[in-house]
C-alpha cells in the first residue's frame, strides 16, 4: 500500500468516512468545497487505500513562519477506527515526515486535542514530542 495523494473529486471524496471520524462537525455536502478551498491555500490530502477502502488519511501543507522557519504541519490524521493498530497511521507518518525533508523543511508540526490520549501515545512512539501550548478563540455568530 502506497501513500497517494488525493487529486481529484471522487478521491477526495472517498476520504470523506474517515475525516468524519475526526472532524464529525464538517458535513459531507460541504467537505469537498472546504478541501478544495484549503487546496488554494496549499493544503494536500494524502491517503492510504486497502483492498479499494480508504483506511487513513492526513491532510497537511507547508508553510514558512518566524517561529518554525519553513515547516509541514498536519492539520488531520486518522485512521479509520476498525483499522486502527495494523500500520497505516505509522506509513502516514513516515511519508510525512520524509515529504517534509524532502521539501527541506526545518520542523515537522501538528496539534491534537488535549482528550485523544491513545493519539499522543502513538505520536511519543513516533519521536514526537510537546514542544507548545495552543491556544484559541472561537467567534461564533
Amino acid at each position: 500500500m502506497t501513500v497517494r495523494i488525493a487529486s481529484n473529486d471522487e478521491e477526495i471524496l472517498s476520504c470523506y468516512p474517515v475525516i468524519a471520524q475526526l472532524r464529525p462537525h464538517v458535513a459531507q455536502h460541504e467537505f469537498l468545497e472546504r478541501v478544495r478551498d484549503q487546496q488554494q491555500e496549499g493544503y494536500r490530502l494524502a491517503f492510504i487505500e486497502d483492498d479499494g477502502r480508504v483506511v487513513a488519511v492526513a491532510g497537511f501543507r507547508i508553510n514558512r513562519s518566524l517561529a518554525w522557519g519553513k515547516f509541514l504541519y498536519v492539520d488531520d490524521l486518522i485512521t479509520a477506527g476498525l483499522d486502527r493498530s495494523k500500520g497505516y497511521g505509522g506509513q502516514l507518518m513516515t511519508w510525512l515526515e520524509a515529504t517534509a525533508r524532502e521539501a527541506l523543511c526545518d520542523s515537522f508540526h501538528l496539534d491534537s486535542g488535549v482528550q485523544r490520549h491513545a493519539a499522543h501515545r502513538f505520536y511519543f512512539r513516533n519521536r514526537m514530542s510537546i514542544s507548545s501550548h495552543h491556544f484559541s478563540v472561537e467567534f461564533k455568530d
